[in-house]
């Protein structure tokens, strides 16, 4: 074992570590002498000693175990001295193997662990005295500890994968929280994928950082391919990097708007493949617009010679956008692809996940992040996927599954008692979408209030999409916005099962939808008497649902306002 020295850094480097000590080394950093990790080897020493020094450092602990006898009996100490090993044997397994868990770990070693990392840090050194502009000083205790007291974030100034000096245990926090996030994204469905890195930026910035990177590869390029999906922060990824984003409308399948397969080729030949930055595509997204045909781009992308991003914001809990990614890499070309922490992991928002099948082009990305970065989205995803452990995770992903049959076939019933239908989109494996045909004659009206009176019935991630939505994004005039193509035949409701619906999600949601929709149709027909208004539930209070439609329209401006 390395012998720490009186500072507690270890006395020799990496360079020169026996091969017996490789097993100290977790095997998504594996020991190579003379190779990467001998830039700032001492650092990578002391981080690996010790992260491992509850575990490695027997000797110390049995000192520690022993003058604890003379106080309490030895037969108790040796019971608790059992237990520990216990955690510190989690703790090595996930240092050896770089994987997460098979099962989730309990809280007591999970902070266990995170002390021990803590404590690495030069902010949390004992007699520590710092003369630097950033040596972890915070202000707050309070936040201190929501932090862990990982104060130093992560990377340096150069690449936000380095290491960092006064920081050996948010580096290895780093690299630890990478690894495992690399083996989810394996057991998620894409088996082949070399590297990825947590960065502290939401999907649309990450995208950006993306585009950014290509642009030292193709300096003649100034256009991006964008099949149209209405969203705003993938189109302004585009604009913020200084690209010029080709819109590639839709084609009508039924009821689904798939990719124009012929349009992107034509484009591609038309401004040359020189000319193209990349072809930005899209898995997850809004029904009835399904997920874009990427083995049929990563092929065109392969035959131009074009990069080729896909923006996979929330696809990751979706085995169908994951083997589509993976199919794309199989077959012709796929150089990134971007999820959100935050909608895959049920962590804060703040983070994404830049994976890809080229180890050195992701790295590139890495390093063209600009400073060091704060670690709070790496320890969030640590800890969450830590505590669920791999066969959590695989739960969660099934039971999305089995909500998104239940949500469908809910709204199926509902839509058909006001004769409205669930659009047809097998394609799309997240989102579903109801007509709103019937709503009357004022139907945009009717169609935004009935969104207006979702959210202010705490119904949130629905969306109601009216006819004819005209909106302005960076410079670009989207027509029929929300819809994903200029002009979709219907108004329509969207709702979406991702990971960690319940039942009861479902069942409240459908309830509350089932109102608001007797509602809209009793105000729109209350002089006329309509057949179906009979129905309406009577054991409301009739004044207060009329002050609710009154707040409806107060509300109606603030809602399409956030849509």
């Amino acid at each position: 074992m390395l012998k720490p020295t009186v500072s507690g850094a270890p006395s020799i480097r990496i360079a020169h570590v026996r091969k017996r000590d490789e097993f100290f080394c977790p095997k998504a950093l594996p020991y190579r002498p003379g190779g990467e990790l001998r830039r700032g080897s001492v650092v990578f020493a002391a981080c690996v000693e010790r992260c491992f020094a509850t575990v490695a450092t027997a000797e110390m602990n049995r000192e520690s175990f022993a003058a604890g006898e003379r106080l309490v009996s030895p037969a108790y100490v040796r019971q608790g001295c059992e237990a520990r090993r216990s955690h510190e044997h989690l703790i090595r397994l996930l240092l050896e193997k770089g994987k997460c868990p098979e099962d989730g770990w309990d809280e007591s070693t999970l902070e266990l662990f995170l002390h021990e990392l803590a404590v690495m840090d030069s902010n949390n050194f004992l007699g520590n005295c710092g003369v630097g502009e950033r040596e972890g000083r915070v202000a707050s205790a309070l936040v201190a500890r929501r932090h862990y007291r990982f104060i130093h974030g992560i990377g340096r100034s150069g690449d936000i994968s380095a290491v960092q000096p006064k920081a050996a245990g948010s580096s290895l926090l780093n690299k630890i929280t990478n690894s495992l996030v690399l083996d989810i994204i394996k057991l998620a469905g894409v088996h082949t994928v070399t590297n990825c890195f947590v960065v502290p930026m939401a999907t649309g910035m990450s995208l950006t950082l993306c585009f950014l990177t290509l642009r030292h590869k193709r300096p003649k390029a100034k256009y991006i391919i964008w099949p149209r999906i209405d969203q705003k922060s993938c189109f302004k990824s585009m604009i913020t990097a200084g690209f010029e984003p080709v819109v590639i409308e839709n084609v009508l399948e039924g009821d689904e708007l798939r990719t124009d397969l012929e349009a992107v080729e034509a484009k591609v030949r038309e401004l040359g493949p020189d000319h193209i930055l990349c072809v930005h595509s899209t898995t997850s997204c809004f029904a009835p617009r399904v997920p874009d045909r990427l083995e049929e781009l990563a092929v065109i992308c392969a035959d131009y010679g074009i990069p080729h991003v896909v923006n996979n914001a929330y696809g990751v809990q979706s085995s169908k956008c994951m083997h589509l990614i993976q199919q794309g890499a199989r077959v012709g070309r796929i150089d990134a692809f971007v999820q959100s922490l935050d909608k895959n992991f049920m962590v804060p928002v703040g983070g994404a996940i830049i994976a890809g099948f080229d180890d050195s082009f992701i790295q590139e990305i890495s390093k063209m992040y600009p400073g060091r970065a704060s670690a709070s989205p790496s320890l969030d995803v640590l800890i969450t996927l830590l505590s669920l452990g791999s066969n959590g995770y695989k739960k969660l992903l099934k039971e999305r599954k089995e909500m998104f049959s239940y949500l469908s076939s809910q709204l199926k019933k509902l839509s058909e008692t006001y004769n409205e239908r669930l659009l047809h989109t097998p394609h799309n494996p997240i989102s579903l979408a109801v007509t709103l045909k019937t709503l009357g004659e004022h139907q945009d009206r009717a169609v935004t209030q009935l969104g207006s009176m979702l959210f202010t019935r705490q119904v949130s991630g629905a969306r109601v999409v009216p006819l004819g939505s005209v909106q302005t994004v960076s410079g670009y005039t989207f027509q029929g916005f929300m819809s994903h193509t200029n002009n979709y035949p219907c108004a329509y409701l969207n709702a979406a099962a991702a990971i960690g619906m319940k039942t009861q999600d479902v069942d409240l949601f459908i309830k509350r939808l089932d109102k608001c929709l007797k509602a809209v149709r009793k105000e729109q027909n209350k002089e006329s008497n309509v057949a179906g208004v009979d129905n309406y539930d009577r054991t409301e209070d009739v004044d207060i649902e009329e002050m609710a439609l009154k707040l409806d329209n107060v509300l109606l401006d603030t809602y399409q306002n956030s849509s």
